[in-house]
């Protein structure tokens, strides 16, 4: 991963926070107006030209503006975003909707699921290593202009059928190592269909007892990290703590 400058780290958490907003591509005069970098839009063009010629940028061939790449929203995630601290009533009303099916581990991960989906306001996903999955909130998909491309939307939908695809996410985690208590990302080209690569996928393990597994959202590739991480993280280690 290419090093970046702090001015250039700046305007790249400018670019990536203006279009999880906007799910538009991002201009050098639309920053230079919202945003004090104390310098002029062609300073700007040409900071974001050189992220763009390292990775982190792309520009459609129908715009000016430039777009953060899934190795850009990485990177903010990792390095760059304030996770949203969930509040202490946020937290005991998501564990006492789980508390309620915990001598029942398949019922507790479905209400989990259904609970992730309703508060984080996306289509959310558990699987075991067993191969039992479920799903919650498909509809939330058409909140977002990125599924009224039709072929994305039935491309999305398809995946709620396909217990194999998610089985190969979970035995890729043991190749991919990261640090414990991180979420997973999957951006784009890292969801493997090509339909899907303004799509991303927020996870996390969870483990208790016999039973392994992830538990996640699927959404835009531009989704409000700040707030659907830590509420991933924590619907995860709700499943790790009650199911015991």
């Amino acid at each position: 991963m290419a090093d970046l400058t702090s001015r250039q780290i700046n305007i790249l958490k400018a670019v990536v926070e203006e279009f999880i907003e906007t799910a538009e591509p991002v201009g050098s005069e639309s920053l230079e107006k919202k945003h004090n970098f104390g310098v002029c839009p062609a300073t700007l063009r040409n900071e974001m030209a050189k992220m763009a010629q390292v990775g982190y940028l792309s520009k459609p061939h129908s715009s000016s503006g430039r777009l953060p790449t899934s190795m850009a929203l990485k990177y903010y995630v990792r390095e760059l975003m304030t996770p949203k601290k969930l509040s202490v009533a946020e937290e005991v009303g998501m564990k006492e909707k789980v508390w309620e099916k915990k001598h029942d581990f398949n019922s507790l991960l479905k209400e989990a699921t259904r609970e992730l989906s309703k508060r984080s306001r996306k289509m959310a996903m558990s699987a075991t290593s067993q191969g039992g999955t479920y799903f919650s909130g498909m509809a939330h998909l058409l909140d977002e202009p990125e599924f009224l491309d039709i072929d994305v939307a039935r491309m999305a939908l398809e995946l709620v059928d396909r217990v194999d695809y998610w089985l190969r996410i979970m035995d890729s985690l043991a190749s991919s190592p990261i640090d414990a208590g991180e979420a997973r990302l999957l951006i784009g080209h890292d969801l493997g269909e090509a339909l899907l690569e303004p799509c991303g996928f927020v996870f996390q393990e969870y483990e208790t007892g016999p039973y392994k597994g992830i538990i996640g959202v699927m959404g835009p590739a531009r989704q409000r990290y700040c707030e659907v991480v830590p509420m991933v993280n924590y619907f995860a280690q709700l499943i790790s703590e009650v199911a015991r």
